[in-house]
C-alpha cells in the first residue's frame, strides 16, 4: 500500500525566481533564518517561520521517508492565491506555479501528484487557466481558497470555473484563506486555531446552500483540516433547512444530498475527533492529509490514523485507496 498525503504545499526557489522575473510586485521574498526555516513575505503576509521543506526537495523526500509517506499531492501555498491582486498579474503567478508543479510531477512521477491554482477573482480567466493546468500541465485538481477577496464560494460568477472542474471531475481542495473576523482573533494565534476551521465551515456551507455541489455533481470537494466545524454541525444545517425558508433560497433539494458528497482530510490532531469523523461520514469520504510542511499540520499523520482507527480496511482506504480513486490513480 502506497501512502498518499493529499494535502501538502510547495513553493520552490525556482518558482520564487520565476515570479520575481515576471511579476516583481507579487514576488515572494524569502529570507533565510537558519538551516531549518526562513521568513516569507508577500504583499501584506509575513510567514515566520517558513519551513525549509517548502522549498527544499531533498528535505521533503527525507521527511516523506521518516513519516512513512510515499506520495505527496502538491499544491501552492495559500499565500500565493493572490485573489486581491490585479487579475492578470495573479494569473501569471498561477501559471508559473502550475507549470512548475506539473514539471515536478513529471520529474518525480512516483512521488508527486499536482493540484492547480487559478486567479479566481477573474472567473473567466481562472477557468481558462484551470483548463490549461489539466490538459497541458497534467494537474489532477484545483487548490482553492475559502473565499475570493471576501466573496463566498456560492458567488454565481464562479460558475465558469465550476463548469471546468465538473467536466474534468476534478478534486477541489478547499483551504482557509484571509479568515473572517480576523480583527477579533489577533491574540493567541486564534486566526489559525479558530479562524481557519471557521473559514472552511463557511466555505462548505456556501457550497451546499448555494447549490454549487447540487449543480456540479462530478466535482469532488475536499475540505481541509477535517472540515472545520462541518462534521459536528451538519445536523444543524439539515435542521435549519427543514424549519427556515432562507436555506432553501438557492438549494433545490435536501442539503443532505450535498453534505453527503463532501470529503474531509484527516487532520484532527485528536484520535477521538478522527473516530467521530469516521463514524459520521464513513471511511470512503476521508482522505489522508498532513498540511505538510507547516507547523499546524502533523508529522505523525500515519501513526495518528493507525492509533485512532482499528479497522484495517478503513485505514487502508484513508491512507491510500480513497486518494487513488479520487485522483485517477487506480490500476
Amino acid at each position: 500500500m502506497a501512502v498518499i498525503d493529499a494535502h501538502t504545499h510547495i513553493l520552490t526557489e525556482g518558482m520564487i525566481a520565476a515570479i520575481a522575473g515576471a511579476v516583481p510586485g507579487l514576488a515572494p521574498r524569502l529570507t533565510r533564518l537558519d538551516d531549518e526555516a526562513g521568513i516569507l513575505e508577500i504583499l501584506d503576509i509575513r510567514q515566520n517561520p517558513f519551513p525549509r521543506a517548502a522549498w527544499d526537495l531533498e528535505r521533503r523526500f527525507a521527511d516523506m521517508r521518516g513519516q512513512r509517506v510515499d506520495m505527496h499531492v502538491i499544491c501552492n501555498i495559500p499565500h500565493t492565491f493572490l485573489y486581491e491582486a490585479e487579475a492578470g498579474a495573479a494569473d501569471t503567478v498561477s501559471e508559473i506555479q502550475n507549470e512548475s508543479i506539473g514539471a515536478l510531477c513529471r520529474e518525480h512521477p512516483g512521488r508527486f501528484i499536482g493540484l492547480a491554482t487559478a486567479p479566481m477573482q477573474d472567473p473567466a480567466r481562472a477557468a481558462a487557466t484551470l483548463e490549461r493546468a489539466v490538459t497541458v500541465h497534467g494537474l489532477r485538481g484545483l487548490h482553492l481558497g475559502s473565499n475570493i477577496a471576501g466573496r463566498n464560494l456560492d458567488d454565481p460568477a464562479l460558475d465558469a470555473v465550476w463548469e471546468v472542474a465538473d467536466r474534468h471531475a476534478l478534486l477541489v481542495l478547499v483551504h482557509p484563506h484571509k479568515v473572517v473576523a480576523a480583527e477579533r482573533m489577533r491574540s493567541y494565534y486564534l486566526t489559525n486555531l479558530i479562524g481557519n476551521p471557521l473559514e472552511t465551515t463557511i466555505a462548505a456551507a456556501s457550497l451546499v446552500f448555494g447549490g454549487v455541489i447540487e449543480r456540479h455533481p462530478r466535482i469532488r470537494f475536499l475540505l481541509s483540516h477535517a472540515g472545520g466545524f462541518v462534521p459536528f454541525q451538519a445536523g444543524r444545517f439539515r435542521h435549519g433547512w427543514r424549519v427556515r425558508p432562507e436555506p432553501k433560497a438557492r438549494l433545490k433539494g435536501d442539503p443532505t444530498e450535498s453534505l453527503d458528497r463532501l470529503l474531509y482530510d484527516s487532520i484532527t490532531h485528536a484520535p477521538g475527533a478522527l473516530r467521530f469523523l469516521l463514524e459520521e461520514v464513513g471511511p470512503e469520504r476521508i482522505v489522508f492529509g498532513t498540511d505538510y510542511p507547516f507547523d499546524m499540520g502533523t508529522t505523525r499523520g500515519v501513526e495518528e490514523v493507525e492509533e485512532a482507527i482499528a479497522d484495517p480496511a478503513a485505514r487502508d482506504a484513508i491512507l491510500s485507496g480513497n486518494a487513488r480513486r479520487l485522483l485517477g490513480l487506480e490500476g
